[in-house]
């Protein structure tokens, strides 16, 4: 399988992008032949690490690009009193708030969650994390990253921390993109907070379901100066090979990163 021709834009996402066979392919831990699910797994490690940093806590976290996915917010939700979540598709959105309203039919996160509980010292403690969680996301909103103001025309108080995880790479044509969009989204945390960012390198394409979606191809220097450029000084950065044991992605590397805003937003 190779990367499509042409770039999948925002439309293209609204319009095919099926979320809960994204969820099925990507986010169980483990597949139909029993084989742990490594590239989830690894992230939820990084993201555990990551949100044990020290003064990574605060009131409000953003989560720009939640997909309809929480797997990212099970760490960060034990630091910050509230979460805001924003998408840029419907059925993402709608597909969250199938899972925080506890509807029948929402995907079971319970494994994943277990998961995380034991990273976190005690799997027992599930139950009462999915409930913290539901109770911490107070809004769900549109958003789009190309735009100076992601939620527009909603404003948003500045954050003590964004999180961003497998999204920008997504939603970027090119790197001149990527680098307004780290930009945009910056500008959502206060000076003095965090950024935390979860992407993957040097990828063309993922595919499931019968389609593919294409990905910008990064490399660890390109996001670290992205997130400098952005007036943010880089306090966390590791990468960690994949080799995909299908043919879904192209993906070489995860890049984990925590970042501090400067206090005034000076180069």
């Amino acid at each position: 399988m190779a990367a499509p021709a042409v770039f999948t834009d925002a439309e293209f996402y609204q319009q095919s992008f099926d979320s809960r066979e994204y969820l099925k392919e990507f986010y169980n831990l483990s597949d139909s032949q029993g084989r742990p699910n490594t590239f989830l797994m690894q992230n939820l490690r990084s993201l555990c690490k990551m949100f044990s940093l020290d003064g990574l806590k605060g009131n409000t976290l953003i989560d720009v690009g939640c997909g309809p996915t929480i797997y990212q917010l099970l760490s960060a939700c034990e630091h910050f009193q509230e979460i805001i979540a924003l998408d840029y598709t419907d059925q993402n959105r709608q597909e969250l708030e199938k899972w925080l309203k506890n509807e029948p039919g929402a995907f079971d996160w319970r494994p994943v969650v277990k998961y995380v509980c034991e990273l976190e010292g005690d799997r027992e403690k599930w139950a009462e994390k999915e409930e913290k969680l539901r109770k911490k996301v107070k809004q769900v909103l549109k958003c789009d990253v190309t735009k100076a103001n992601p939620t527009d025309p909603v404003p948003l108080p500045p954050a003590d921390c964004i999180i961003s995880t497998l999204c920008l790479e997504a939603a970027c044509k090119d790197l001149a993109t990527f680098r307004s969009a780290v930009r945009n989204i910056g500008a959502l945390v206060k000076p003095g907070g965090h950024l935390v960012m979860v992407t993957v390198l040097r990828e063309t394409y993922y595919a499931f379901n019968k389609q593919v979606f294409s990905c910008l191809h990064l490399e660890r220097n390109m996001v670290e100066e992205a997130v400098e450029g952005a007036g943010f000084d880089v306090r966390f950065c590791e990468v960690q090979s994949y080799l995909p044991d299908n043919v879904c992605t192209d993906c070489e590397a995860t890049l984990s990163l925590v970042a501090r805003r400067r206090a005034s937003n000076t180069e």
